[in-house]
């Protein structure tokens, strides 16, 4: 029996570009790139040398604070480079791929006899255990630490973000393999929120509770859901999976194998023919888009446009991407923008603009953010767009302050960076809000723990 979780406050951002359900083979990258910059509070610890060979599962680097996290190579082949920066900090990790894949064989799992121990230990092992994300701090989760429980956001509510209905058929087997296995690390629930009216794979699953959302954007961010479902109080932790990871998660338990392949999507009025493609983590950028964009000045993000990251052909798909989009760059100058009428964007407010009678309209928005930085200005515009039961400038400005306990008080341990994004987008003070709590969170993991 499911439960409805209805959302009213928020903003969805209709863009043009968004990808027809059509999937076909990215190129086959030549070179697959981790960097540690993707695993948040993470100092990595080398597992092998350069120019050594390594097979798909292997593990190309830990985490100095636990050694039993490790981060495994997508693919076989060989360390070809090891990227440094300042102080010699690890920037990335290049590895050259074989034409033929070899995996490291695990050992097939039957999730239904194994114990929470086993579980651990075998995720842990497999290097399957960064997809498990924890809150407070949004971090790679804590193996010691035992969560209350477990939530799937199988509801993608970014604009142009990936159907998950889509891109799940047919991995029933998978989905549920993963759950059950995830279901033993959990004194409570495994929650899993998808569509109202969507056909998702995980409506006829066992192990876990189901929600039903509906709602503007952030309807589908996992904070949301949380917030509705079991709140974090402190002192508490929960545990986030996202769906494309579960299937690795229960591939891995159904065929031993570590299988780094994911489905994204190639999004935005930049791409001609936007589309689904296969390919796998950390696969260059350019083996996605090559010959598949408009000849205009433009951006190429991995991530949707409200979170992720700007990247170049040179550039990699993030660890836990599921979309790259390419929007136009927004390097013009629009004169007299601040002091005519406004058709062609988006705004929550009435004054001049005409987004809020057209509701289904879509739009070709660039990466202009229309101004410069400048102080905060009270308009009470975020708490339009913002559903958790939070302040959100109060805690921004804490955050700024570094204020710990009013930080606490205000509700810093059910939020993340992403949380923000939709306050950022409407910003007329041109904040960075995403940066700041991430910063106030990296804080607050330093001081408190």
């Amino acid at each position: 029996m499911s439960q409805d979780i209805r959302i009213k406050k928020g903003l969805d951002i209709k863009l043009k570009g968004e990808a027809e359900k059509v999937t076909e083979d990215a190129i086959s990258s030549n070179v697959y790139t981790l960097k540690p910059e993707d695993f948040h509070s993470i100092i990595p610890k080398l597992s092998l040398k350069v120019g050594e060979k390594l097979k798909a599962g292997q593990s190309v680097f830990y985490s100095k604070a636990n050694q039993d996290i490790k981060f495994p190579s997508p693919v076989s082949g060989e360390l070809v480079d090891v990227i440094r920066g300042e102080k010699r900090k690890i920037l990335a990790f290049k590895i050259q791929a074989d034409n033929e894949q070899q995996f490291v064989d695990f050992g097939i799992k039957d999730p239904k006899a194994m114990k929470a121990e086993e579980v651990k230990s075998h995720l842990l092992e497999a290097g399957c255990w960064p997809f498990i994300k924890q809150r407070p701090y949004d971090v790679i989760a804590n193996p010691t630490k035992t969560p209350k429980a477990i939530f799937v956001s199988a509801y993608a509510s970014a604009p142009l973000a990936a159907d998950y209905d889509y891109v799940l058929e047919g991995k029933e087997k998978e989905l549920q393999a993963a759950v059950t296995a995830l279901s033993k690390l959990t004194e409570g629930e495994v929650h899993v929120s998808v569509g109202k009216s969507s056909s998702s794979q995980f409506a006829g699953l066992n192990n876990i509770t189901l929600h039903k959302v509906s709602g503007p954007h952030p309807s589908g961010n996992v904070s949301t859901q949380i917030a509705k479902i079991d709140p974090i109080n402190k002192g508490e932790v929960v545990w986030t999976v996202t769906p494309q990871d579960l299937v690795i998660i229960g591939e891995l338990l159904l065929t031993g194998k570590f299988n780094a392949e994911r489905v994204i999507a190639l999004a935005g009025s930049s791409v001609k023919a936007p589309k689904y493609y296969k390919t796998k983590i950390g696969a260059s950028i350019d083996s996605i888009v090559k010959g598949k964009l408009n000849e205009v000045s433009k951006r190429i993000i991995s991530g949707n446009v409200l979170t992720g990251k700007a990247k170049d052909l040179k550039g990699n798909l993030g660890y836990y991407d599921n979309i790259v989009t390419v929007i136009p760059e927004g390097d013009d100058y629009e004169m007299f923008g601040w002091n005519k009428p406004v058709f062609k964007k988006i705004s929550t407010t009435r004054a001049l603009t005409f987004s809020w009678l057209f509701p289904n309209k879509k739009y070709d928005l660039n990466t202009n953010t229309n101004g410069e930085h400048r102080a905060f200005v009270v308009t009470g515009s975020y708490e339009e767009v913002f559903p958790l039961d939070i302040y959100p400038m109060q805690i921004l400005k804490s955050c700024m302050y570094q204020d710990l306990d009013e930080m606490e008080k205000l509700g810093m341990y059910e939020v993340a960076p992403e949380d923000f994004a939709l306050t950022e987008f409407i910003c007329v003070s041109k904040q960075p809000h995403q940066e700041i709590i991430r910063k106030g969170l990296d804080l607050m993991l330093k001081e408190i723990g």
